[in-house]
């Protein structure tokens, strides 16, 4: 990948009260703790904060009722706008966010800790019901969901007959579990998508290189000035490439460079079309002169640059597919891990490189920039207009393309998830594992979050800035679009 376009605009927490999730897709967040403090009677004794009210039943059913209907009146308006596969990916992003909130939730269960509310969706609550100690339910805003564990830090108050099953009180391995449950989820799914794809939907060089013999024409492309030189060459949509100078590549990465290395050449291709083997000689143009445009009139393939500026590059003007690749069971656990490996290590680089000087300032350029923010090297952050229009692309692209898409999606959530900054999970793992290093035998020791409180306010302002920036870009992209 040669950029990254993530989104994180969750929805700000009270302090040390819940963790934002982190998108390239949707707005989140989860609470694994609650900071609400018992009240204080006359006589100085505490007690539980007292719950809020639940709707009355039949209000409950009215909410529900009509949050179907919302829902139904979606799916139909999206079937016949011929967005149904767009609806569904959004959906999908959804279900992934509530799945990070259940691995807390399940981890939780499992270690006896007492959790008293698992929610889908912010805001009012629409339905909700109580099953054991916890309550379950739906609310107005299906923009991810949030679990409460109690007694997540010391700051927060707890009956002392349930501090036993509190959060902090667990030892060091358990809270870790629980902490890092999320992203974990989030890394399953990624796992089984990428096994998904090289054993059953098979790759076309997303994932992985695929060879460079018999690549496809699907597409014709044009020059601002003109035809391009396949459209002059008499090329066809459905031509399969087999040799260039009578160079046959290894893999279609080869065939694409090749070309690129030679501007204002002619090439003898040889393609193949139905029973037909011909040779066409097109002349590629050098890209850092002209502007290459899709069919529809949008700027499609660019220049390679060096520090920053543009190289002569060979263009023809066709987009190829290579053939499908498709593994044994075995193999697609092997592809899907190195896969992993891959794109985790990338995501690592762009998280790290954002953090950089020239990161940041690479950053400032895309905000006051239309054109820094449409380089193919840009790295942005995408809000959930972005992610909407990030959908509606990969849905028409194929199934290979929308797996990439939620892939990307749970690898770089779970990444960011983990960094160990409260109220982030891993701002949890940073504080048990600190817990533990200063802890002695016989002696357990606690940190003070309240000492951590400034940086927790530090890292709220920093996504709040991410979010607030992306949707900026994003309803910019927008206004360059549409035009009034």
């Amino acid at each position: 990948m040669s950029s990254s376009r993530v989104n994180t605009e969750p929805e700000p927490p009270p302090p040390g009260s819940s963790e934002p999730l982190a998108l390239a897709e949707a707005p989140a967040a989860h609470t694994l703790a609650s900071t609400d403090k018992p009240a204080v009677s006359a006589q100085g004794s505490t007690a539980p904060p007292a719950a809020p009210a639940a709707p009355a039943p039949l209000d409950q059913r009215a909410s529900v009722v009509r949050l179907l209907l919302a829902i139904a009146a979606i799916v139909v308006l999206s079937i016949e706008a011929r967005e149904g596969k767009t609806v569904l990916i959004i959906a999908v992003i959804l279900l992934m966010i509530v799945l990070h909130e259940l691995g807390h939730f399940v981890m939780a269960k499992l270690g006896g800790i007492k959790v008293t509310e698992f929610f889908v969706g912010f805001g009012t609550r629409l339905w909700s019901f109580r099953r054991g100690e916890t309550e379950y339910g739906v609310k107005i805003l299906p923009l991810g969901g949030y679990v409460k564990i109690i007694g997540m830090n010391n700051l927060e108050q707890v009956d002392p007959a349930d501090e036993a099953r509190t959060y902090r009180q667990q030892p060091f391995w358990r809270r870790i579990s629980v902490a890092v449950a999320g992203s974990a989820m989030h890394f399953l799914i990624a796992s089984l998508l990428l096994f998904l794809v090289f054993f059953a939907v098979g790759d076309q060089g997303v994932f992985g290189s695929v060879p460079g013999r018999g690549v496809k024409v699907t597409e014709l492309d044009a020059l601002a000035s003109g035809p391009s030189p396949a459209e002059q060459a008499g090329f066809r949509i459905g031509d399969r490439i087999e040799s260039v100078n009578g160079v046959v590549f290894k893999t279609i990465d080869d065939l694409t460079n090749y070309i690129k290395a030679r501007p204002d050449q002619t090439l003898h291709v040889e393609v193949t079309r139905g029973a037909q083997n011909l040779v066409l000689d097109p002349h590629t143009v050098d890209l850092s002169k002209v502007q290459a445009e899709t069919s529809a009139g949008e700027q499609t393939a660019t220049a390679n640059t060096k520090n920053g500026k543009a190289v002569p590059t060979g263009f023809i003007g066709f987009a190829i597919e290579g053939p499908t690749v498709r593994y044994g069971f075995f193999e697609s656990f092997s592809k899907a891990g190195g896969a992993f490996v891959n794109i985790g290590a990338e995501t690592l680089n762009v998280l790290g490189g954002l953090v950089s000087f020239h990161g940041v300032s690479a950053y400032y350029h895309t905000l006051i920039s239309q054109k820094a923010a449409d380089s193919t090297t840009a790295v942005r952050f995408e809000s959930p207009i972005g992610i909407v229009r990030l959908a509606h692309t990969e849905s028409k692209n194929g199934l290979e393309a929308t797996l990439f898409l939620l892939i990307l999606i749970n690898i770089f959530v779970g990444i960011f998830n983990l960094i160990p900054m409260l109220p982030l999970d891993g701002g949890h793992v940073a504080i048990a594992t600190y817990e533990a290093i200063r802890s002695r035998r016989g002696r357990r020791y606690q940190a003070d979050v309240a000492k951590m409180m400034p940086f927790v306010y530090a890292t709220l302002a920093v996504i709040g800035f991410i979010g607030v920036s992306a949707l900026f870009l994003d309803l910019r992209d927008l206004v360059s679009i549409v035009k009034f």
